[in-house]
């Protein structure tokens, strides 16, 4: 899957604001468990997969059930300790050692050593023949340079690179797996050498086989109905009085596929918290006085949503992936640049935003320390985009259609996750901002698996809206 030009903008929303309610309501699916001592929440569609190395879209349950040897402060951004206890960087900064906290235990009970970070790094996610979206990110500077990783003892671990490369310390939060529950999956392969690790820990595995580290661990699972978690009883925080953390039994997600459904089973009393989109937050500010619940502002989220074209050229026994004419106007930059100038920004931060967002010019996130204002971006101006497609020999028909220089007509699908309103709305307007270029878009709203499966499997796209999250850090 290429995408290789994203027009980005930056929106304030789903991370940054968020709408708690006071009191904990079990929802009406799980109210026969009796247990208060929990959080219901919402998310729009099925998690894919159990299997963290395998993980490549959200919702994943991992942030919840998986920890690395270091994790990121939300708040301040700072690296800090986790299943790591500390780390010790050489002075020519071509080595760092991790020493695990002492008594680490998984979920099932069994000692968390060297040996699961060594197998985890060496035997998962540096492994050719298991793909997964975390491989590329280890590479290290100029050459992509792979680390090397030894263990030390049972509690140290040297990663040794070769040469200095700051965004390194990143890959040190990535999910450790348990070694004496998955080695056997790599060793063991299919009848045509594929080991059987790639399907290990799909959606149908009972939970108790699902071996954790994090804070929780999956109690239920119910396909279109909800996502149970509680509490890891081997996890190894404690507070500061020596109660082991976390404080709630049971985390609850209820797929809910609309944010209009959640928004009244919040209002119901059947969810705890939502993530409060721009269209709903004046008709709940003007609520939050009376009603059980506070608005929280957190401000810019990271996370990015774009529109991307497919500029992929390639086949597939034999077929274009996309056609080669539209291949052809999405591979040429003017064309791009075209459709950057054709959206209306503004009017998408004023109308859908309801003024909570701003434009992203770079794949860097505006809080970022390393943004860049000076960055040139794309203000509206339609004059300029007709004006490229001009010189690129697009011409007008006498019905004002956009048609390339071999006559064919401009038109293209675009798609997006359907029940995210935002996104829907977005598509609306950029299929009339590009309508008014000339451009004839086919806006599809589609389930979340259906897209995912174009996007990752079938490469079956021509254009989408979806979004990305980020951090402080540009090479994340």
């Amino acid at each position: 899957m290429q995408y290789l030009d994203k027009i980005k903008t930056i929106f304030r929303q789903i991370l940054t604001l968020i709408l708690v309610g006071f009191s904990l309501v079990t929802l009406t699916s799980c109210a026969a468990t009796g247990n208060q001592n929990q959080v219901v929440l919402s998310i729009l569609s099925d998690p894919k997969t159990f299997n963290a190395v395998l993980s490549q879209e959200s919702p994943n349950i991992f942030g919840l059930t998986y920890e690395g040897l270091i994790t990121e402060n939300p708040l301040t951004a700072e690296k800090e300790p986790a299943l790591a206890e500390s780390w010790d960087i050489s002075e020519d900064k071509l080595t760092i050692v991790f020493t695990l906290r002492e008594g680490l235990k998984w979920s099932d009970g069994e000692p968390l050593t060297a040996d699961d970070v060594i197998f985890t790094y060496n035997d998962l996610y540096l492994n050719e023949k298991i793909p997964n979206n975390f491989r590329d990110s280890f590479r290290v500077g100029s050459k992509g340079d792979f680390p090397s990783i030894k263990k030390l003892d049972d509690r140290r671990i040297e990663f040794k690179i070769t040469e200095p490369f700051a965004p390194f310390l990143d890959n040190a939060g990535v999910p450790i797996l348990p070694a004496h529950i998955l080695r056997q999956t790599i060793q063991e392969t299919d009848g045509e050498g594929t080991p059987k690790f790639l399907s290990t820990w799909g959606t149908d595995t009972p939970p108790e086989n699902l071996i954790v580290n994090g804070p929780y661990k999956l109690k239920e699972y119910v396909t279109s109905q909800r996502v149970v978690f509680e509490k890891n009883p081997y996890y190894w925080k404690k507070d500061q009085q020596g109660n082991q953390l976390p404080n709630l039994e049971n985390v609850v997600w209820a797929i809910v596929e609309s944010t209009d459904t959640s928004l009244l089973q919040f209002r119901s009393g059947s969810l705890d918290s939502i993530s409060v989109t721009p269209e709903y937050f004046s008709l709940l500010k003007n609520e939050e006085d009376r009603g059980n619940f506070t608005i929280y502002n957190g401000g810019a989220a990271y996370g990015t949503v774009f529109i991307s074209l497919n500029q992929n050229r390639g086949k597939r026994e034999g077929k274009p992936l996309v056609d080669p004419i539209k291949a052809e106007w999405f591979n040429n930059v003017n064309f791009r640049k075209a459709v950057a100038y054709g959206i209306d920004r503004p009017r998408i931060i004023n109308n859908i935003y309801r003024g909570l967002g701003s434009p992203q010019n770079t794949q860097v996130s505006v809080q970022s320390p390393y943004y860049n204002q000076a960055v040139e971006g794309y203000d509206y101006n339609p004059e300029k985009a007709k004006e490229l497609l001009l010189k690129e020999g697009f011409t007008y028909n006498s019905e004002g259609q956009l048609l390339d220089s071999k006559g064919n007509e401009v038109e293209f699908n675009l798609i997006t996750n359907a029940g995210n309103k935002i996104r829907e709305a977005m598509g609306a307007q950029i299929k009339e901002d590009l309508g008014q270029l000339g451009m004839q878009v086919n806006f599809s709203p589609l389930a979340f698996n259906v897209l995912v499966d174009k996007l990752s499997n079938s490469l079956d796209w021509e254009a989408h809206i979806i979004g990305f999250t980020g951090g402080n850090e540009p090479h994340s």
